[in-house]
């Protein structure tokens, strides 16, 4: 337990020092991005005097190091800034204008995963024991196909089959904070099916390809030799050990369902983080440009950090590698 116990926090000081390393290239990259704030508001008409003051204000004139030695300091306190888009005599901070956003795109997520996870499972054990059979050739062949067509292609077949064609569900998800719980799950519906079509593929062929490679293992073939039933073999025997690699894609696709979802929220007009994220960078609002990158990072970070963690608990062979 000791030994377990050190190696999450091994892994948790490393995700820490990795979080500030992608905070710098974050910081880096929003300065560097083209166009400036101030002009994009006060437009072209303005006077050069009248830009450097608005700069000033707004602290663009300082240097980089400077700006972002305070940025991160503010977030290593759970400030991250407020938004330039704020007005005369008030002001939204970075926080207030991410947290619906962010709790849109946590809903799709979480939708997504409802639907994506235990059907890749199910599909993947199924291909993996029928192995080589007209049912594993359609899965291989349809997961093939998902994962080669890019997001808005398979966003734009759905609200063509769904929206247009059969009239069954809306083509935008423009759901606000006053859309009851139904009408929510309708709108969304959409958008989560495309990105369930896309990670399904993934999760699938992982879990199939641990399954097989289980399967030809020595112990289970003893099992086998012994008389255990195909399913005690699966679920006592296959499964546990699988969990490593299989609870590794999960982790990585739910990551990819927060910090992905750009696309198919600009399709869909989805107000969630990365269509904020895709806003933000036109008007150059660059505190919340960097809030969604931070979060985005955080998430895909921690999100492994709990795989490993959850692979460790279920096989601790892992801390003792050949």
């Amino acid at each position: 337990m000791k030994l377990i116990l050190g190696v999450i926090f091994q892994r948790l000081a490393l995700s820490v020092v990795t979080i500030f390393l992608v905070s710098i290239v974050i910081f880096s990259s929003v300065t560097l991005l083209p166009g400036d704030f101030a002009k994009s508001i006060l437009g072209q008409s303005a006077t050069p005097e009248t830009v450097a003051a608005f700069q000033r204000e707004l602290g663009l004139d300082r240097p980089p190091v400077e700006r972002y030695l305070e940025w991160i300091g503010r977030v290593a306190q759970g400030d991250l800034g407020d938004s330039f888009a704020s007005g005369a005599g008030y002001s939204r901070s970075v926080a207030e204008v991410i947290g619906p956003r962010l709790g849109n795109t946590l809903f799709l997520a979480a939708i997504t995963a409802v639907i994506a996870v235990p059907l890749a499972l199910a599909l993947g054990v199924a291909a993996a024991l029928y192995r080589n059979s007209w049912f594993d050739r359609t899965v291989n062949a349809t997961s093939l196909s998902t994962i080669s067509f890019p997001e808005f292609f398979v966003a734009y077949i759905l609200m063509l089959i769904f929206a247009v064609n059969l009239r069954l569900l809306p083509s935008l998800a423009n759901v606000g904070p006053e859309t009851p719980l139904d009408e929510r799950l309708v709108k969304t519906l959409l958008p989560a099916m495309t990105l369930a079509l896309v990670i399904i593929a993934h999760m699938l062929r992982m879990t199939r390809a641990s399954i097989i490679s289980l399967l030809a293992s020595p112990y289970v073939e003893m099992a086998r030799l012994k008389g255990v039933s195909r399913r005690r073999v699966i679920l006592k025997h296959v499964l546990p050990n699988a969990w490593a690699p299989i609870v590794n894609i999960i982790a990585f696709n739910l990551a990819y369902l927060i910090v992905g979802v750009v696309v198919v929220e600009a399709v869909f007009v989805y107000p969630g983080v990365g269509q904020l994220m895709v806003d933000s960078v036109q008007t150059r609002d660059i505190p919340v440009v960097q809030g969604c990158a931070l979060i985005f990072a955080a998430t895909y970070i921690f999100l492994n950090l709990a795989a490993d963690v959850i692979a460790i608990a279920t096989n601790p062979r892992i801390l003792h590698p050949r």
